[in-house]
């Protein structure tokens, strides 16, 4: 019965450090991330005589953890220590045991270590894989079942923009088990986030979600005359499919109002590349994490004050899932719209508009001047060929791109044509005509048409330059009578 008791005891203990949220803090570049990686636990041996052993909950999203390295280093002297076993290593969490090289204190941890097999300005990381580099003296020396002798601190990461917290810290599968049975909803459930904390995981729910518990409403603060932004992460249980967001007006109520036109989701609406609206119906596989970014334009002649409404979220064949909004608008306006700001995700309503469409030239460029046919713009020069392709392009920025030079230097060998060849090898010619025409001349863009061949076939050309040096062309080949081609190249 002792022994049955002391087991249950281990147990709780086990499940009730699992369940502790352990402090993620910044490693402020205190290590070397090139041999030992971005992430670390600092954990405490407190045993009498060794081995140690720890549980760290590393709350990890990566694949196959027991697959990747797990490097221990002596915090008192920095040394490496080599006899290292793990036990277990999966998402939730790593069991080893390790040599306490210098009995009671402190040992840092590292996890995800890698190595870069690319090159300096392409890199390439590669994680390292398990090494064992424990003797077998000290392998045979280990007790059958060793007990937790050494606790966790504190998770680190070696600076702040590496760190998993709080949005890819996991919940556990228990974890995530038990909130579903806690919804009353067996369909999907929402999540309301701030959008100072970005969704990241698709596969995983955040543990941040399961201490919140189940939310119903969003409240947030924003300013006057700011594009804001939040995000409500759904959590399928079942494959949901997402056609609609559907928003009330938010109100002061004092009879002062956001119009709910001011509110949108990005995800399911609005303003596609080409200026057009357009609908999207989202589909969701089980078991998995969908972020809905909302947007709310908040007038500048809004009022300050608490602002009320609600949203809700239409899917086909199922009961729509309404949660409130609350907004808390200060007195400040925000005269850039918050854009200055990119934390805010303030861009995002970049995304839902027509800037694109704008063609406005942005400082430091320059407009396009047309000089005959030859394009001029910041730097460069593009001469076309009468098919409308380049005949050469011509730059005037120094080897360091930090000034100019006198003179420019040629960047083709050749203007860039086509060649086509027909089914014995031959080339077939295309006589260029003289047709090259300019459809568009603005400040911000330029476009061009020509058409060239012979009795067999013809090419069609149609070109565009941007004023920061984008181009861009649609090339179209037509055949005039029954033709067998090798190749166009």
């Amino acid at each position: 019965m002792s022994k049955l008791f002391a087991a249950l005891i281990m147990l709780l203990i086990a499940g009730t450090a699992l369940a502790q949220q352990v402090p993620y803090t910044d490693g402020k570049q205190g290590w070397d991330e090139d041999s030992l990686g971005n992430h670390r636990a600092i954990v405490q041996f407190t045993g009498n005589n060794g081995p140690a052993r720890v549980v760290i909950p590393w709350r990890r999203a990566d694949s196959m953890p027991s697959e990747k390295r797990i490097i221990v280093q002596d915090a008192r002297t920095g040394q490496k220590v080599t006899n290292v076993k793990l036990l277990m290593a999966n998402n939730e969490k790593g069991d080893l045991l390790f040599e306490p090289t210098s009995g009671k204190g402190d040992y840092f941890i590292y996890y995800l270590p890698y190595k870069n097999e690319g090159r300096a300005n392409y890199p390439k990381g590669v994680y390292l894989q398990p090494e064992n580099t424990a003797s077998t003296t000290w392998l045979q020396s280990l007790p059958p079942s060793p007990g937790i002798n050494t606790t966790t601190k504190t998770i680190q990461s070696i600076d702040a923009e590496n760190s998993f917290y709080p949005m890819e810290v996991c919940a556990t599968a228990g974890e995530t088990a038990a909130l579903i049975k806690k919804s009353a909803r067996k369909d999907f459930i929402l999540f309301p986030e701030d959008r100072s904390n970005p969704i990241k995981m698709t596969a995983n729910l955040p543990y941040r979600w399961i201490q919140k518990g189940i939310v119903t409403a969003f409240t947030g603060q924003a300013s006057r005359g700011e594009q804001y932004s939040f995000q409500i992460g759904l959590y399928a249980i079942q494959k949901t499919s997402i056609a609609e967001l559907r928003f009330t007006a938010l109100s002061n109520g004092k009879g002062q109002t956001i119009p709910a036109a001011n509110l949108s989701c990005i995800n399911t609406s609005g303003t596609d590349y080409k200026g057009q609206p357009f609908t999207k119906t989202i589909e969701v596989p089980a078991q998995q994490v969908q972020a809905l970014w909302c947007l709310v334009k908040i007038p500048e002649a809004a009022l300050a004050g608490i602002y009320r409404g609600s949203v809700t979220v239409h899917s086909p064949g199922r009961k729509p899932y309404t949660m409130a909004i609350t907004l808390k608008v200060s007195d400040k306006v925000l005269p850039d719209e918050g854009i200055s700001e990119p934390w805010k995700q303030t861009r995002l309503h970049w995304l839902n508009s027509t800037l694109f469409q704008e063609n406005t030239v942005i400082e430091p460029y320059i407009p396009i001047r047309v000089n005959n046919s030859a394009l001029e713009f910041l730097g460069r020069t593009v001469t076309l060929n009468a098919d409308g392709l380049p005949k050469q392009v011509e730059t005037y920025f120094t080897t360091e791109m930090t000034g100019y030079a006198k003179d420019p230097t040629p960047i083709l060998d050749q203007p860039i044509h086509f060649t086509v060849a027909s089914a014995s090898g031959s080339l077939v010619s295309l006589p260029v005509s003289s047709n090259l025409a300019f459809t568009t001349k603005q400040a911000g863009t330029v476009s061009w048409t020509a058409t060239s061949g012979n009795k067999q076939v013809s090419m069609q050309v149609q070109g565009s330059l941007e004023f920061d040096g984008f181009m861009t062309y649609n090339v179209k080949f037509t055949a005039l009578e029954d033709l067998e081609l090798s190749d166009i190249a």
